[in-house]
């Protein structure tokens, strides 16, 4: 008898091209109208074909968004999907799949599941993916007629054969796996929530597009480069209805450049790309400090240096991000944790390059983009608008010094005035200057904006009683979800988090929650970048760096055990 109760952990397994994906996306789909709450996370090689690829999915009681390195039912998809994930499986893993295609020894411990009987029973092999979800949702006791009205939905467009067969299919894969289940004595215990029927089921990258959208974003220019390029294919996806203009660059050296286009011409653009692609923007970037003109670019982050590892996850371009650039000029940079806080982050993105006239940055991975949870639309707080565009005079001048530092922006064709701009130090009028009187007010002035956005700063979010603890664990992007459950399963009362979705400039105020603390930091990359930062701006003394740096996500149980050896 095998009890799962209030936490099951599913991963698929096999080559790209096999179909992984899809299985993936039709049981985290057809779980969470169940009301289930699911997360899913995916693992795979940078080729076209071959290689072995996972996905896990976590269906549990309670709101989970963390990595498992457990698996509990594995389905295995051919034969290099066992090796590839030996590290993970253990006695108590239930293993699936058709022996003949996945074991290369006699003693194999795979439960067979006739795949190719039931394509050849179902006149084609494009059925196995619905076959594979008919068995994992019989093994779980899940509501047949859910995924049966899921897949009429889903393949109405093809056709009623089409939809008779995959319903068929999913039959027979019920069917078989509630018999598997019966026969291995399995029982799964997991709560139902009415709430989560009705919520958004989205990965990363789909909240940060939604937020930006809500930013209201018309503009794209970018060259592709994993893990970054979703955010290109999402609003390229929803361009027509958004009335957003999208452009693949030549490159990223063109791409920065027409999206500082985009903005003097009046636009709200965003430039999308992973570190290797940024690296070539940099003199955009000191281009934006110059001229004032604002620029967002998001970076889904991947570990380096050069291509590295293109489909693994990583943090180690904060310092990338910090300090891109010739000159001294203010910048902002973000790095959200949570669904809702992707949403945030572009919206304050925008609204901060916006309102100061300076680039900023946010800061994903790959980890962050391609994780699947669901979220309920009210969590999703939409901020309005607010566009700093002024109707010049013909007295206008772009750079006119004034008390807050913010010049008012104007744009070509909007009032009488002449919008200048120029790359060398200029004096009020956009003219080319060198003088050293002219050339201290100007750089005074574009470094005062720093205060007013350090003020404005969002403030980290606390795990736990930050207050009365006397351990606090600091992280910040991606890892907030892994944080909160480890928390919760060390259950150390002197023990609490902070996590930053804001990573420059450091609010003020949260300096005090670090006071008098013993402060652990926990980040994804080898020289522990955001502690840095924290000794750099706040002064604190770090006691411990928790770091992985190795391509692949934080899992709940190591971080427990990195918690528990806290002393």
């Amino acid at each position: 008898m095998k009890r799962f109760s209030g936490d099951i952990s599913i991963v698929l397994g096999g080559a790209a091209g096999q179909g992984v994906q899809t299985v993936e996306a039709l049981l985290v789909q057809v779980l969470k109208r169940e009301g289930y709450h699911v997360f899913a996370i995916k693992e795979y090689m940078s080729r076209i074909r071959g290689g072995s690829n996972s996905t896990e999915i976590r269906v549990t009681n309670t709101r989970r968004s963390a990595y498992v390195r457990r698996i509990d039912l594995l389905l295995a998809m051919d034969k290099d999907v066992l090796p590839h994930l030996e590290h993970r499986i253990t006695k108590d893993t239930i293993v699936l799949g058709e022996r003949e295609k996945v074991c290369t020894v006699t003693k194999c411990p795979v439960v067979n599941i006739p795949f190719t009987q039931f394509a050849n029973e179902l006149g084609n092999p494009l059925y196995t993916s619905t076959v594979a979800v008919g068995v994992t949702l019989g093994m779980l006791g899940a509501d047949s007629k859910v995924f049966e009205d899921y897949l009429r939905e889903h393949f109405a467009r093809k056709g009623e054969d089409v939809v008779a067969k995959n319903i068929e299919a999913a039959q027979k894969g019920y069917t078989f796996g509630k018999h598997i289940a019966y026969d291995a004595g399995l029982e799964v215990y997991i709560k139902r929530s009415a709430t989560v029927k009705d919520e958004l089921l989205l990965d990363g990258m789909e909240a940060v597009g939604l937020g930006t959208l809500a930013s209201g974003c018309n503009y794209i220019s970018s060259y592709p480069m994993s893990p970054g390029t979703g955010l290109l294919t999402f609003l390229a996806t929803h361009a027509e209805k958004f009335k957003v203009v999208v452009d693949q660059a030549e490159d990223e050296i063109a791409a920065i450049n027409q999206g500082l286009g985009a903005w003097y011409a009046g636009a709200r653009a965003v430039v999308t790309t992973s570190g290797g692609g940024f690296a070539l923007m940099t003199e955009g970037i000191s281009l934006s400090g110059m001229i004032e003109t604002p620029i967002v670019v998001h970076i889904g982050q991947r570990p380096g240096p050069a291509t590295g590892l293109p489909t693994r996850t990583e943090q180690a371009d904060l310092n990338l991000v910090l300090y891109a650039g010739h000159g001294e000029f203010p910048r902002a940079i973000f790095a959200p944790g949570t669904l809702e806080e992707a949403y945030l982050v572009m919206q304050q993105a925008f609204h901060i390059a916006d309102a100061y006239q300076i680039p900023v940055f946010v800061l994903t991975d790959q980890y962050f983009i391609d994780a699947v949870t669901s979220v309920a639309a009210s969590a999703l707080q939409k901020r309005p608008i607010e566009r700093h565009i002024v109707e010049t005079k013909s007295d206008y001048q772009r750079y006119v010094l004034t008390k807050s530092g913010i010049s008012p922006r104007g744009i070509p064709g909007y009032g009488e005035g002449l919008v200048g701009v120029d790359s060398d130090e200029h004096d009020e009028a956009a003219h080319i200057t060198e003088s050293a009187t002219m050339r201290l007010a100007m750089h005074e002035k574009r470094l005062g904006k720093l205060q007013a956005i350090t003020a404005g700063a969002l403030m980290p979010t606390e795990i736990g009683d930050v207050a009365h603890a006397d351990i606090v664990v600091v992280t910040w992007g991606s890892n907030y979800g892994v944080v909160e459950e480890a928390l919760e399963l060390v259950g150390r009362e002197d023990m609490a988090a902070l996590h930053f979705h804001q990573v420059y400039p450091l609010p003020e105020k949260a300096k005090k929650f670090l006071s008098k603390k013993k402060i652990v930091v926990m980040e994804n990359n080898a020289t522990g970048q955001f502690a840095n930062l924290l000794k750099l701006e706040y002064g604190v003394a770090i006691s411990e760096n928790i770091l992985k740096y190795d391509g692949d996500p934080f899992s709940v149980e190591e971080v427990v055990a990195k918690l528990k050896a806290c002393v």
